[in-house]
C-alpha cells in the first residue's frame, strides 16, 4: 500500500508499457519472412506523396478526434495559474486592446503570473494570448484557439519533416505526433498552448533545407514567421533553437558557397531580414504599450516585483520583496525558493536534472517511442543528421542552466525530436534476423501500440478508470461556483480566503480584463482593509469565499 501513491503518476506509463510488451510478443510468435515488400502499401504512399495535402490531412485529423470525443472528454478547463494569466491576455486581444490600464485598488487584485503596474496585463508574450483570442473573438471560446494551434502544430511537423525525409516517413511522423501529443495530451486539452512554439520550432527547421537546396521567397517566409513565434512564445528556449540556424546562414552568405549559389540565396536572406525586422517592431511595440519600453518584457517587470529564485541557477537569489498576501509570499519564497536553493547542492542538481529527464521522456517518448532509440547510433554515421545531433546538443546543454524544466518548455524542439525519431526508425526498418524483418516488424508495432493507447484511455475515460486525471481536465470548483454568482442578477464582489496549507496552484483571484465592469470581481480578504474595496463597490452584493473547504463554499458578507 505504500507504493500505491508513488505508483498512481506512472499508471498511464506501465499500461502503455504493458500493452508494448503484449504486441511484441504477438509479433515475435506469427511466423514471417523476409518478403522484400515495401515499408508501407502502395495507397498510403501515394496519398504521402502529395505533401500539401498530406500535411493538411495530419491536422484536419487531429480536429476531427478531438471534436468526436468531446462528449466524453468535454471541454477542457483552465486549472493552473499560467492558464488565467493566458486567458487574461486572450480577452485583452480579443476586445481589442494590447492591455489594460492599472485598477486604482490593484493591491487587491494580485494574482501570479500578472503585472498589475505599469499596466494590467499577464506577463507572458504574446503569441499565446493571440491563440486564445481567436477562440475568444470567434465563439467565446478561448479552447477553440487551442485546438487549432495543436492541429496546425501536427501538420507543420509533417510539413517540417517533408524536407528532410522522404513522404511516406513524414506523414508517419505526423500521424504519430497526432496520436501522442494532438489528442490527448495536455498539448490539447488545455490552455498553454505548446502547440505555438512547436509550430514555429517546425517552421524554422522545416524551411532550412528547402533554403540549402532551393532558396525560395516561400521558404525565407516560413523561416521569418517560425522566428517571430518562437520569439513571442518561448524567447528562451526558442533562442536555443534558433541561434545555430543563424550560424548556419551567416556562414552560407559569408562563405558565398551555398547550394545553391549564393547569388539565389542573398534575395531570399534579405527577405528574411526584412520580416524579421517588422516582426521586431511589432514585438517592441506591444513591449512599449505594456511595460512603457520596447526592450522590457513584461516578464521581468512580473520576476523583479514578485521573484526571489531567478530563471537559472547561476545567477544569485533577489532580496526579498514586501507581499501584501500570504499565497504570494507563500509561492515566491517557499515553494519556488525551495526548488532553487535544492540546485545548488550537488546531489538536488543531480535529482531535479534527473527528475526534468525522466518527465520529459514519459511525455515524448514513453515505452513505445523509446524503441527507434535502439537504432540511434547509427545517427552518428549520417551525415544528413550531424545539423540535427548538434542543435539537439546545443539545446540540451541550455536546458541544464534553467531552474524549471517542463515538457512545454522544449516545444520549439518538438520538430528535432521527430525529426530524430524518424531518422532512427529508417535505420531500424533494415535490420533482419535470419528471414524475420524484425525492423519492419519494430515500426509496424509501434503505429498500432500508439493506436491502442489512445484507444485504452479514451475507454477509460469513458468508464472512469482512474489510470489518469479525471476528464475534463481542470479546476472544475471554479466553473461551478461562477456559475452559481452568474445566476444571481446582481453584480459580485467576491473576497477569497484561503486555509494555512492551502495549495498555491490553485488561486481563485484572477479577474477579467475590465475589472469594474465584470459581473464577478475576486478579490484577497485582506480583513479591515477590505473597506476600500467596498466603498469603491457599493453596489455589489459581497460574499467570502472559503476557497479550501470541500468542496469550496460562497458566504453571505454579514
Amino acid at each position: 500500500m505504500a507504493l500505491l501513491p508513488t505508483l498512481v503518476p506512472w499508471l498511464l506509463t506501465l499500461v502503455e508499457a504493458a500493452l508494448l510488451f503484449t504486441a511484441l510478443v504477438m509479433v515475435g510468435l506469427r511466423p514471417r519472412r523476409n518478403t522484400g515488400q515495401g515499408n508501407f502499401p502502395p495507397a498510403y504512399s501515394s496519398f504521402a506523396r502529395h505533401k500539401v495535402r498530406a500535411a493538411l490531412s495530419v491536422g484536419l485529423l487531429t480536429i476531427v478526434l478531438r471534436i468526436a470525443l468531446i462528449p466524453i472528454l468535454g471541454v477542457p478547463q483552465p486549472r493552473w495559474n499560467d492558464e488565467f494569466s493566458f486567458l487574461l491576455a486572450a480577452k485583452t486581444f480579443a476586445a481589442g486592446r494590447l492591455t489594460n490600464p492599472t485598477h486604482p485598488l490593484w493591491r487587491h487584485f494580485e494574482t501570479f503570473h500578472v503585472i498589475q503596474q505599469p499596466t494590467y496585463m499577464s506577463m507572458y508574450p504574446p503569441g499565446y494570448g493571440l491563440v486564445l483570442a481567436v477562440g475568444e473573438r470567434v465563439a467565446h471560446t478561448p479552447w477553440l484557439g487551442v485546438l487549432l494551434i495543436t492541429a496546425i502544430a501536427c501538420s507543420a511537423l509533417c510539413w517540417m519533416l517533408q524536407g528532410w525525409v522522404p513522404p511516406e516517413w513524414a506523414l508517419f511522423g505526423g500521424l504519430l505526433a497526432v496520436f501522442r501529443l494532438g489528442i490527448l495530451s495536455y498539448w490539447m486539452n488545455s490552455y498553454w498552448c505548446p502547440g505555438l512554439a512547436a509550430t514555429g520550432g517546425a517552421l524554422v527547421l522545416g524551411a532550412s533545407p528547402r533554403l540549402r537546396s532551393r532558396p525560395t521567397l516561400r521558404a525565407a517566409f516560413g523561416m521569418a514567421f517560425g522566428l517571430a513565434i518562437l520569439a513571442n512564445s518561448r524567447p528562451y528556449e526558442g533562442l536555443l533553437f534558433s541561434l545555430p540556424f543563424a550560424f548556419v546562414l551567416l556562414g552560407w552568405l559569408i562563405r558565398g558557397r551555398a547550394r545553391p549559389a549564393a547569388q539565389s540565396f542573398r534575395p531570399a536572406a534579405a527577405v528574411l531580414a526584412l520580416l524579421l525586422l517588422v516582426a521586431a517592431v511589432a514585438t517592441g511595440y506591444y513591449n512599449w504599450w505594456v511595460t512603457g519600453n520596447p526592450f522590457r518584457l513584461a516578464y521581468q517587470v512580473n520576476r523583479e516585483t514578485y521573484a526571489v529564485a531567478p530563471y537559472f541557477i547561476m545567477f544569485p537569489e533577489r532580496p526579498a520583496p514586501h507581499y501584501d498576501h500570504a499565497v504570494m509570499r507563500d509561492y515566491y519564497l517557499e515553494w519556488e525558493g525551495h526548488e532553487f536553493r535544492n540546485y545548488h547542492t550537488l546531489a538536488g542538481f543531480l535529482q531535479n536534472t534527473g527528475h526534468k529527464a525522466v518527465e520529459l521522456w514519459r511525455f515524448y517518448l514513453g515505452p513505445v517511442l523509446t524503441i527507434p532509440l535502439l537504432a540511434f547510433p547509427f545517427l552518428f554515421r549520417d551525415r544528413r543528421m550531424r545539423f540535427p545531433l548538434q542543435i539537439a546538443l546545443f539545446f540540451t546543454c541550455g536546458l541544464l542552466i534553467q531552474t524549471w524544466t517542463f515538457p512545454h518548455y522544449i516545444a520549439p524542439a518538438t520538430g528535432l525530436i521527430y525529426l530524430l525519431l524518424i531518422q532512427c526508425m529508417r535505420h531500424l526498418r533494415l535490420w533482419t534476423w535470419g528471414c524475420r524483418t524484425v525492423g519492419i516488424d519494430l515500426i509496424r508495432t509501434i503505429a498500432l501500440v500508439s493506436v491502442g493507447v489512445v484507444f485504452l484511455r479514451v475507454v477509460a475515460a469513458a468508464v472512469h478508470a482512474p489510470i489518469e486525471p479525471s476528464w475534463p481536465r481542470g479546476n472544475l470548483d471554479r466553473p461551478r461556483i461562477i456559475a452559481q454568482l452568474d445566476s444571481l442578477p446582481e453584480p459580485q464582489l467576491v473576497f477569497v480566503r484561503y486555509g494555512p496549507h492551502h495549495d498555491v496552484t490553485y488561486e481563485w483571484v484572477f479577474n477579467e480584463p475590465d475589472i469594474d465592469h465584470s459581473k464577478i470581481v475576486w478579490a484577497h480578504d485582506m480583513g479591515p482593509d477590505n473597506a476600500e474595496v467596498l466603498s469603491y463597490f457599493p453596489d455589489r452584493q459581497v460574499q467570502f469565499l472559503n476557497a479550501d473547504e470541500t468542496p469550496p463554499r460562497l458566504l453571505p458578507a454579514p
